[in-house]
């Protein structure tokens, strides 16, 4: 009869997923129906942008402080990290900014070459395919068609974003002063937290909370110095080969790197297309340069920077973004491995999933 039943801690843990995937329905219908309150949700995004921003920065930041704090005191050693990390992305900024302003112009400028090019192509495709089936040529023309919707609303959202910058410029000059605060007053946050939570309860809260630190805080980390490394090397070995526009290229890579498996496929699309247009020689440069990336990334960078914080299976990451992708988008692909973290947490004591994984280690 024991095996009928469920304990108090499964029972919680039962109604801990019950509450996430009622909440997560609650805002897939959210949504949904976002053009019904678009103007409201704009106004609470500008708003919540910053201090999410901010607390993500805070969060990473954290260990580095706590760090220098058991030599400084802990003022001090915030200054020195805000020092060095935001002074050094200053001068980044104010280095990079103009060069990556002009690559993404020249960009633009190319663009009628890039769509004459991508005419061409299809037209000498057609006519290489004459002699076959009309089925044929109608499931490539709705191909094409998809393909031309896809790339039409990825370039509008990349303008309806660049025209936003100068907003988000703006509010985001507040992020270096609650990072500072978040930084300063964390210690204080967290007593607050324990001190709401009833005390049967705070050891496990305080044990689930430290678990998804160790899994998901080493996994962002990791991944932001993976990126990080991935956007300077790609960027480097782009202006190495004489590629067009490296430093926005580059960028990209290291941007979409932050998607398992997909990402640095979706990151090299743009520059091979761009080097159909060049030549032969420079697909070839360009496809070696993103092979040889990725060789650095997965078992030189990965290996020893992020590790094993996630000890998820890659199938479960996989089923996840297809999720995510299908759900939300990129936005969602990138979301995907930290929500399936917190899942991961939140089953993982069950004694169903401890016997699957015994089971499943035996072997």
């Amino acid at each position: 009869m024991r095996g009928l039943w469920m304990t108090s801690k499964e029972k919680r843990i039962l109604y801990g997923l019950g509450v996430a995937l009622i909440l997560s329905l609650i805002f897939y219908l959210l949504l949904k129906t976002y053009p019904f309150y678009q103007f409201i949700f704009s106004f609470l995004f500008t708003i919540l942008t910053p201090i999410l921003i901010s607390s993500l920065i805070a969060y990473l930041l954290y260990p580095l402080v706590e760090g220098l704090g058991r030599f400084i005191p802990r003022w001090a050693a915030i200054l020195v990290i805000y020092l060095v990390i935001f002074g050094g992305l200053t001068l980044g900024i104010y280095k990079a900014v103009p060069v990556f302003v002009k690559q993404l112009k020249g960009l633009i400028d190319y663009l009628p070459r890039l769509i004459q090019t991508y005419q061409e192509w299809t037209y000498n495709l057609y006519v290489s395919t004459s002699d076959f089936p009309e089925d044929l040529h109608e499931k490539m023309d709705d191909a094409f068609v998809k393909v031309e919707e896809v790339l039409v609303e990825l370039l509008t959202n990349i303008i309806y974003s660049l025209t936003g910058i100068a907003d988000f410029v703006v509010v985001a000059a507040v992020i270096p002063i609650l990072v500072f605060y978040f930084l300063k007053d964390f210690p204080k946050m967290k007593k607050a937290f324990l001190i709401i939570t009833p005390k049967k309860r705070k050891s496990e809260y305080q044990s689930f909370l430290g678990s998804i630190d160790q899994s998901l805080g080493g996994y962002l980390r990791g991944q932001f110095l993976v990126c990080l490394f991935v956007g300077v090397i790609s960027s480097t070995l782009l202006w190495f080969i004489d590629m067009r526009y490296p430093l926005l290229l580059g960028t990209f890579m290291g941007i979409t790197n932050i998607i398992p498996y997909f990402g640095p496929i979706l990151g090299a699309i743009p520059a091979v297309i761009i080097a159909f247009t060049i030549s032969a020689k420079q697909v070839l440069f360009v496809v070696l340069a993103v092979i040889g990336v990725q060789l650095i990334e997965s078992n030189l960078l990965s290996p020893y920077i992020v590790g094993k914080s996630l000890h998820v299976h890659p199938v479960l990451i996989i089923i996840a973004l297809l999720v995510g992708g299908e759900s939300f988008g990129i936005v969602g692909m990138i979301l995907a491995v930290p929500v399936l973290t917190i899942i991961k947490v939140f089953v993982e004591p069950t004694p169903v999933i401890k016997k699957i994984r015994a089971a499943w280690s035996s072997k």
